[in-house]
């Protein structure tokens, strides 16, 4: 589900991947490999969060809102 939904948001936005990768602090290797499937670790999910400015909860299909809710 991570995995689809980043996926979804870098085409939205019309980007490679090696330019989020940049953008979110991570190599183009390690990026790629998180739409491949692999587990976020906590700092990666975060930023990712950050750079789509989506929610944490959206990304990891607990919720099917996209919505940030920031106290």
């Amino acid at each position: 589900m991570f995995a689809e939904k980043i996926r979804l948001l870098r085409k939205e936005r019309h980007l490679t991947q090696a330019e989020v990768a940049a953008q979110v602090g991570l190599s183009a290797r390690g990026y790629q490999d998180l739409e491949l499937g692999a587990e976020p670790r906590y700092g990666n999910l975060l930023r990712l969060a950050d750079f789509y400015d989506v929610s944490v909860d959206w990304l990891m299909g607990r919720t099917e809102d996209r919505t940030v809710k920031r106290g």
